[in-house]
C-alpha cells in the first residue's frame, strides 16, 4: 500500500452540512469523515499531502452510533469520527 493510498483511507469524505459550510466561511475550517482509529497527526498530514495546503489546527469529534428498532429487532448505526481541519491564511480546498 502507497502512501496516497493509506491518507485517502483516512480523509474518507468531506461532511456537508450546514454547521460544516458555515464554518468553511468563518474560520476557514474543512470537515471531513474519518476512520475512528485515525489521531490528529495522521490526519495533519493527509490532508496536506492529499489536498496541498498548510493545515494549523485539527480537531476531532467521535460520533456514537444511534440505537434503532424495527419491531422486535434491535440494532444500532456505526460509530464514526469527524475531523474539523482549520487551514492557514488564504489557503482553501475545492471539495465540490
Amino acid at each position: 500500500m502507497t502512501d496516497m493510498d493509506r491518507f485517502y483511507r483516512i480523509v474518507q469524505k468531506p461532511v456537508l452540512s450546514e454547521k460544516a459550510t458555515g464554518d468553511t466561511g468563518r474560520r476557514n475550517a474543512y470537515h471531513f469523515r474519518v476512520p475512528t482509529d485515525a489521531n490528529k497527526i495522521e490526519i495533519k498530514r493527509a490532508v496536506e499531502k492529499l489536498f496541498n495546503v498548510k493545515v494549523v489546527r485539527v480537531n476531532t469529534l467521535s460520533k456514537r452510533g444511534k440505537s434503532m428498532r424495527r419491531g422486535w429487532v434491535g440494532g444500532s448505526s456505526q460509530a464514526w469520527k469527524r475531523a474539523m481541519v482549520t487551514l492557514g491564511p488564504g489557503q482553501t480546498i475545492e471539495i465540490l
